[in-house]
């Protein structure tokens, strides 16, 4: 598929030059410092030297003084407390980490994960039945809540209080909770606005540590789970995200928790330096894989565990569940190719509206994900749950899905979600009109540029200021992630020396050795997936362009530099 190659505008000249003089580094990397908003020495010692100390105040969040007060409260009257989550891992994540802390202090008190297929998204009857019978008078919701008036509503009824922390989008009401944390509240002026669902979990808990004059050194214990959160979520790792993740990632390498810690090793990520793409593509979709093939709440269980043995047991179950996941998906995906390929009338869409009521609710997010690789534009994939059509959406950079949803609001028995991902709920006779004006609220809406896939890239560089210094200096820019991705620079005609072949299970990749006629006794080696179809024009010494991020590749002991190849663009292409 042929992308744009997006170059970011240079940063301001002082600026870069300011940097350059004070820091003592290359000046590429002090642009790409100005690009994101690093433009002095404070601000470039606070983003290399992320501190715990320069968390917000969690005071500063609308609602946190009834909050504290109340879990205090529950706790002098020895009430009974329930942690309820979502089924996925910012949800499974942030039961974990509340209920972690909050065991030792409350003589009743229990989790609760709803059924992604029986209760669905969010808060249940069920759930709060369940309290009422157990003589629960306090249920924290964590990653959802929000939007749940008329389910808190009853749970009021029935003498049970809330509290909601969550991240997400609130609606025009709030519901009647004792406190609502969600730094995206109109009425909030907390200063950091992408948490996480567990990072507000982690603002809850550190207030309450605050208010109760305790030590965070148990809470700093629990950051591993709020790094799995930030990763898995997608969410920006800018400001406090990013703190909380360098130190969780920290804790995650040097003493995760045994639930964490088996699944690093199932994932065959022992003795690596682990990073965000580690989370994001190894250990989260583990823990989502319980939720989706089972239940949320064998997550919640391995990430509570405190014996390794068990943790290994688990483990081993959980992974039994994503390689299920993975068959799944896999065969859905095909199947829904298939669809689009049989359809004109899918082929020539600008968005993607399947409805196939056999496919597994479990991996229907996934597989709308795996469509955009192949058609690339936004996409809902929807299945039959209940008697309902459910689905899952997911967006292209710079489209604003949840817009398009609330567009088609009146055929929606509920839906939720951002700008780039959303699930819904309809009756199964709405479907065809869903997609006839969900395709339409696209089409109307969403530029051409838009429909290519685009990369973004900091600066053109020469090769041969990729070296130790630069690597070493650019390693700091970790953790990488929206909002701070890994750097891509773009060097133009370039050569192979030679060494170019076709490697990998499916033969689709290439190992490169990159040079230049210039200065032919560099070389840097290079790795570029799924673009084999280069190999032949490559091979005969045709110059090209890439654009690439750097890395450190380690094999057998050894680590050498090499670069990441995001796209090849043959010189006789601009001829």
């Amino acid at each position: 598929m042929e992308k744009q190659w997006i170059i970011r505008d240079k940063g301001d000249e002082v600026q870069v030059k300011k940097l350059v003089s004070e820091l003592n580094i290359d000046e590429v990397l002090a642009n790409i410092l100005v690009q994101r908003q690093v433009k002095d020495f404070d601000q470039a010692r606070m983003f290399f030297r992320p501190d715990l100390a320069d968390l917000h105040d969690p005071f500063l969040m609308k609602d946190m003084d009834k909050a504290v007060s109340r879990i205090q409260e529950a706790i002098r009257g020895n009430e009974g407390v329930m942690i309820y989550g979502d089924y996925d891992v910012d949800g499974t994540t942030s039961v974990a980490l509340v209920y972690s802390f909050l065991k030792e202090r409350f003589s009743t008190i229990s989790y609760y994960i709803p059924n992604r297929y029986t209760e669905g998204y969010g808060i249940s009857k069920k759930a709060i039945d369940y309290a009422s019978e157990a003589g629960i008078s306090l249920i924290i919701a964590l990653d959802c809540g929000i939007k749940a008036i008329d389910k808190i509503a009853y749970a009021k009824s029935l003498n049970i209080d809330f509290i909601v922390c969550d991240h997400h989008l609130p609606g025009d009401s709030l519901p009647e909770a004792v406190a609502i944390l969600d730094p995206k509240r109109a009425d909030c002026e907390y200063p950091y606005k992408e948490l996480s669902g567990c990072g507000v979990g982690f603002k809850l808990i550190q207030a309450f540590c605050k208010g109760s004059s305790l030590d965070n050194g148990e809470l700093y214990a629990l950051l591993d789970l709020v790094a799995v959160s930030i990763a898995s979520d997608i969410v920006p790792i800018t400001g406090e995200n990013r703190i909380l993740a360098f130190y969780g990632l920290k804790r995650l390498n040097e003493e995760p928790c045994p639930g964490l810690k088996s699944i690093i090793k199932i994932a065959g990520l022992q003795g690596k330096k682990l990073v965000v793409d580690d989370i994001v593509y190894k250990i989260g979709p583990r823990i989502n894989a319980a939720g989706r093939m089972e239940s949320g709440n064998k997550a919640v269980e391995l990430l509570l565990t405190g014996d390794d043995s068990s943790a290994r047991e688990m483990g081993g179950k959980i992974n039994v569940y994503n390689d299920r996941r993975k068959n799944i998906d896999r065969d859905i995906t095909q199947q829904a190719l298939k669809m689009i390929a049989s359809d004109e009338s899918f082929l020539n869409c600008r968005a993607t509206v399947l409805f196939n009521p056999d496919w597994h609710k479990g991996v229907i997010g996934i597989v709308a994900s795996r469509l955009i690789e192949s058609y690339y534009r936004p996409t809902v994939v929807l299945t039959e749950s209940n008697g309902f059509a459910t689905g899952s959406a997911r967006s292209v950079p710079g489209f604003d899905l949840y817009q398009a949803m609330e567009n088609c609001s009146d055929l929606l028995e509920n839906f939720g979600g951002h700008m780039y991902a959303a699930g819904m709920t309809m009756k199964v006779e709405n479907v065809p009109d869903f997609r006839k004006r969900f395709i339409e609220a696209v089409s109307s809406t969403i530029t051409d540029d838009l429909l290519i896939p685009r990369i973004d890239i900091d600066s053109e560089i020469r090769l041969e200021a990729v070296n130790a210094k630069f690597f070493r200096i650019l390693a700091q820019f970790q953790p990488f992630g929206p909002g701070n991705t890994a750097p891509v620079f773009l060097a133009g005609n370039v050569i192979d020396s030679g060494s170019v072949k076709i490697v990998g299970p499916n033969r689709d990749h290439l190992k490169l050795d990159i040079m230049t006629e210039e200065n032919p006794r560099l070389r840097l080696p290079a790795i570029a997936f799924s673009q084999a179809e280069h190999y032949k024009l490559i091979h005969a010494g045709m110059p090209f362009d890439i654009c690439f991020s750097v890395e450190e590749n380690v094999f057998q002991g050894k680590s050498n530099i090499q670069l990441n190849v995001r796209d090849i663009k043959i010189r006789e292409e601009f001829d």
